[in-house]
């Protein structure tokens, strides 16, 4: 039996803020980490492509030290200077209605709520036009933020969708 790449199926949408005196990575981005439940994971980026049969699932536990595959959205900035990060999720179908698959974009700056959510709109839009011909429509659009000033001297702010299951498709 010869199985081809896997594709993700299962995943929960998660977010978190952090701060820190120390540093970003071990301190502020940590506890971004752990306030979005995805602290104790080996974490891996994706790009910004959903399959057609992904289907949103509970937040649910990871495994201590099991690896988290992510699509993630993360800002990082300094005390009293707001920290924004967002995730724009748009479903795509074709001409005859058939659902293709998802596209997401992902916003990190230091920008109000709003502004990201106008910003992340105006991305989505765009990639959805520079890959799809006329026909095709951009559908069940969701934008998910999280933002805050962090008091301490470093801040991370995170929205991430982790994945937490996979199909394997025979060749």
């Amino acid at each position: 039996m010869l199985i081809g790449n896997r594709i993700p199926y299962e995943y929960f949408i998660t977010s978190g803020i952090g701060e820190s005196d120390i540093t970003i990575h071990a301190g502020s981005f940590d506890q971004a980490l752990k306030d979005a439940g995805i602290h104790n994971v080996n974490i891996i980026t994706y790009s910004s492509i959903m399959p057609k049969k992904a289907r949103r699932v509970e937040k649910r536990e990871l495994k201590f030290g099991s690896v988290a595959e992510t699509i993630m959205a993360v800002a990082n900035g300094e005390m009293g200077q707001r920290v924004t990060a967002g995730l724009i999720i748009g479903w795509v179908y074709d001409d005859k209605g058939n659902k293709i698959g998802g596209l997401v974009a992902e916003y990190h700056g230091n920008d109000e709520e709003e502004r990201a959510r106008e910003i992340l709109r105006k991305s989505m839009e765009e990639m959805f036009k520079s890959r799809f011909p006329s026909g095709y429509q951009l559908k069940d659009v969701e934008i998910y933020t999280r933002s805050f000033i962090p008091k301490k001297k470093y801040g991370t702010a995170i929205v991430a969708i982790v994945f937490v299951s996979y199909e394997y498709p025979e060749l």
